[in-house]
């Protein structure tokens, strides 16, 4: 019931966030073109890139809830991984454009309506302080309402930004601060996409989550009592949040009862120290180990070696 009513809260926090975070957008888009201004316009997409990473916030909550089928074993989880690397090629897209209109500016300066426009970036100043107001001291309870924190405090900064710039060109006239602003913030938006598209790729290669180290988990397995080895260790994850392990542990000649007591061990440590929580341990003996060794052995090549003889019958056969 507990869990049902945090997921409850972080739910209603990312609705309010969102709802406020679109009424920025429409806001700094308009006003963009209406004050002719690219700053405004770039401080635009840099809200749709935060923007759309607070609905898939959202979207995974939902995703997360949804059963699982006999065509989806995994349920929707992935469809989040997706969703963020479609937006970070688009958003690439985006900031290289930013950058030639940049260009185009630099080279010819043209006039911006600054009493307008600052007012307009002072809006969604104001709006985006009230929501990171909301999210401050409930963003650590959950890593949703943390993301979009992060998110929103970056939009209180870019529009603190391009208020400050819209002052220095109206008391100076200095109309290339507002290429120069559009390409910091076309900075940041690379940045942002491009570690976007590098994370999402990384899951959906089945990567090593990040912060994870291999030789760490399987150092941590091995002195669990009652392990003498584990090998064929696979991490990877299922999204951003959801950790998935497989591997061969090897322990001594025990009961079925011991190896279900020794699995749960496992699963324990791997939950608390790692945070992988969806694991698959197969436990052999050593005298399957052993066997499983001799086999090799005899077989060193598989089927390969079959297909070999099968040609050589073949041959005999024809001759």
């Amino acid at each position: 019931m507990g869990c049902n009513h945090h997921d409850f809260d972080a739910n209603r926090k990312l609705k309010f966030a969102i709802a406020f975070t679109s009424v920025v957008l429409v806001a700094e888009v308009a006003g963009g073109f209406y004050t002719n201004s690219l700053a405004l316009l770039s401080d635009a997409a840099h809200v749709f890139m935060d923007l759309f990473s607070l609905v898939l916030s959202l979207t995974a909550l939902y995703l997360a809830a949804r059963p699982v089928s006999d065509t989806r074993t995994y349920g929707w989880h992935r469809a989040e991984v997706f969703a963020a690397f479609v937006n970070g090629v688009t958003l690439i897209l985006i900031a290289v454009g930013i950058f030639y209109e940049c260009y185009e500016r630099f080279v010819s300066p043209q006039a911006i309506k600054t009493v307008e426009m600052m007012a307009i970036a002072f809006l969604g100043m104001v709006a985006n302080l009230v929501v990171v107001l909301k999210l401050k001291g409930h963003n650590h309870r959950d890593l949703n309402v943390h993301s979009a924190f992060l998110h929103v405090a970056g939009d209180f900064l870019s529009s603190v930004g391009v208020v400050a710039g819209g002052a220095v060109m109206y008391f100076t006239g200095w109309f290339v601060v507002d290429p120069l602003l559009s390409a910091a913030i076309g900075l940041l938006i690379l940045y942002g996409s491009i570690r976007l598209v590098r994370e999402s790729v990384h899951i959906l290669l089945e990567g090593v989550p990040k912060g994870i180290d291999v030789a760490d988990v399987a150092d941590a397995v091995r002195g669990v009592e009652g392990v003498r080895d584990v090998h064929h260790l696979r991490i990877w994850s299922i999204c951003s949040n959801i950790l998935a392990l497989s591997a061969h542990v090897l322990v001594n000649h025990q009961k079925a009862s011991d190896s279900d007591a020794l699995v749960r061990r496992i699963n324990e440590m791997l939950a608390t120290r790692f945070g992988i929580t969806d694991t698959t341990l197969q436990v052999d003996t050593e005298a399957e180990e052993r066997d499983a060794l001799l086999k090799e052995i005899q077989h060193p090549e598989g089927p390969h070696e079959h297909h070999e003889v099968h040609e050589e019958h073949e041959a005999h056969v024809d001759g």
